[in-house]
């Protein structure tokens, strides 16, 4: 039986949402405190972190945030404008392209509001390899560098499907990185980590139906020869 789409985002979207809440019920009924596992694991590395591996982790990991984030998105924007062109006007062109960074941007503001709501603390600063600020939970660059990886993926999807599978891949193995980094440098706890890609899934997923359904009004009013709310066609001016 084949699965549509839409399905297997909003499955994507529940269980990302019940992982999340799992993950920040099980680290708040310990306290916030770490588990043996978490401090085994950042005392591991920083036992075996030399110079090369710790400076290889610090240029990686700024790869998670910051302008390189906001690129993939953009980059994710124009693909989407190229996939969508058949269906949309100049104004919506513009939407289009923009989506993914508005997405990633309220992303990280719900992102930083969970963090501070959270405020579980980060590992001691003396196993830090790096600068950090803020709290822990979730981790922030595992977050963006999911997020903004998986919006260029999804990007490529729509616009060359026979491209999903590397471009998933790839994705998963990008956020993989950045969140690994994390831990490596000794600022998150693992399961900091994990709640950031859960978190960014979920939020993917929702940005993913949203757009969906988004696209389904544009192809619509293609369809009928009209434009879709807010829209004008090339060259349209206001009379008078």
């Amino acid at each position: 039986m084949t699965v549509r789409p839409s399905t297997a985002v909003g499955a994507v979207l529940a269980l990302g949402v019940a992982v999340f809440a799992a993950l920040a019920a099980l680290v708040a009924a310990h306290g916030w405190a770490p588990f043996g596992f978490e401090r085994g694991t950042i005392d591991w590395v920083v036992a075996h972190r030399p110079h090369p591996a710790e400076r290889a982790a610090e240029l990686l990991t700024d790869l998670g945030t910051g302008v390189f984030s906001y690129l993939f998105a953009l980059a994710a924007g124009a693909l989407l404008v190229r996939a969508t062109r058949p269906h949309r006007s100049r104004p919506a062109a513009v939407a289009v392209l923009l989506a993914p960074v508005a997405w990633l941007a309220l992303g990280q503001l719900l992102r930083q509001g969970l963090m501070h709501g959270f405020g579980r603390p980060r590992p001691p600063a003396a196993d830090w390899a790096f600068t950090a600020h803020g709290f822990a939970f979730p981790s922030g660059h595992a977050f963006t560098g999911a997020l903004s990886a998986g919006l260029l993926a999804l990007a490529v999807t729509l616009a060359r499907p026979g491209a999903a599978r590397p471009a998933a891949t790839a994705a998963a193995g990008f956020a993989l990185l950045i969140g690994c980094t994390r831990v490596y440098l000794g600022v998150h706890w693992p399961l900091d980590v994990l709640a950031g890609w859960v978190l960014a899934a979920a939020w993917l997923a929702l940005g993913a139906l949203l757009f969906r359904t988004r696209l389904r009004v544009l192809r619509e009013h293609a369809l009928r020869g009209d434009h879709a709310p807010g829209d004008h066609a090339p060259g349209d001016h206001a009379a008078g």
